[in-house]
């Protein structure tokens, strides 16, 4: 929020939030359960951050992000990442014309508001290049020339944890420019009863509804720019970043030797636009530190890295980023 910017009163808030219940409804229509997923990615529309999701196979990833494309009236293309993928397949290449002599632009699949990466680290690392420089420039390059992606572009990418054999794991750098990385889990037992009964057919599967326009999201996210941060709040979050990287200063000697990386700089900007765009989800025109606290595990869970040593031991990135949560006293 800038200095010229008012700070939103109640009224504005209810109304450039309305559609945000239609369009929970409409996702539900077609989405049994996984509200932490399709909270995860409402914030991610709201913010613009791209989304890293992890789960096993047949947990509605796929049908959660196309989904949410189609209730919005976004454009969607999915990509199935494999190891014989090349740049070309993802952002396009220069076709010959053999009649007029002269090369043309064919825009690949990440030319869309909505990218599914599907399995995204199957892809080779010149591929891997491509998507992030999508990611981060919001352009790509075809033959010398630079090409601006629609707005809004978001790449939300999926990874299976159980099956290692013939990936190629995301560096780092990639993986900080993910806003959050958000973990799918199974159905409960009522949940997946009621998938049973929805889904268990060979026609008429439901269909999401379209509810709201990228127009209506594009003014949301000037809303949430204009949510209050308070500046003891903003003091929070770098302590939380910083208790990642120094935990010993933190007061939580028992991490030190037990995180290899800590949380880059993005993670303090990730924390303050999450948090806004969770408390405008919320109908508040205010951060609070329960707002930092939610998306606090989606937001570091990537980016705190557990030692050799923290793995021997059980703490996985979640059990560190909890043990920060809990040490770190908000205002």
């Amino acid at each position: 929020m800038t200095a010229t910017q008012p700070l939103l009163q109640p009224a504005e808030i209810e109304a450039k939030s309305r559609f945000v219940g239609e369009l929970k409804t409409a996702l539900h229509e077609v989405i049994i359960g996984q509200d932490e997923l399709i909270h995860g990615l409402l914030i991610a529309l709201l913010s613009g951050g791209h989304v890293l999701l992890e789960g096993v196979p047949g947990l509605a990833k796929s049908l959660a992000v196309s989904s949410l494309a189609k209730a919005v009236h976004g454009s969607f293309n999915r990509l199935q990442f494999t190891p014989d993928l090349l740049p070309s397949d993802l952002v396009g290449t220069e076709i010959y014309n053999v009649r007029e002599g002269v090369f043309s632009v064919r825009k690949g699949p990440v030319f869309a508001n909505f990218v599914l990466a599907d399995e995204i680290n199957r892809a080779p690392a010149k591929v891997q290049s491509a998507l992030l420089e999508a990611m981060q420039e919001k352009h790509v390059s075809i033959g010398g020339a630079s090409y601006p992606l629609p707005e809004p572009f978001l790449v939300l990418a999926t990874q299976n944890p159980l099956e290692q054999e013939g990936t190629y794991p995301l560096p780092e750098a990639q993986l900080d420019r993910f806003s959050q990385k958000l973990i799918v889990r199974y159905p409960t037992r009522s949940e997946e009863l009621a998938v049973l009964d929805r889904m268990a057919r060979t026609e008429n599967t439901p269909v999401v509804r379209a509810v709201t326009t990228l127009e209506q999201i594009a003014a949301a996210r000037t809303a949430v720019d204009c949510v209050a941060l308070d500046p003891r709040l903003k003091e929070y979050i770098v302590s939380l970043v910083f208790a990642t990287r120094d935990p010993g200063a933190a007061g939580l000697k028992e991490l030190v030797g037990r995180i290899q990386y800590g949380a880059s700089p993005r993670a303090t900007i990730w924390l303050a636009l999450a948090s806004r765009a969770n408390a405008f989800l919320e109908g508040r025109g205010f951060v609070t530190p329960g707002d930092i606290k939610r998306v606090a595990p989606d937001v570091l869970r990537h980016r705190v890295l557990p030692t050799y040593e923290a793995d021997a031991e059980g703490l996985s990135s979640d059990k560190l980023v909890a043990r920060v949560l809990e040490t770190v006293a908000a205002p």
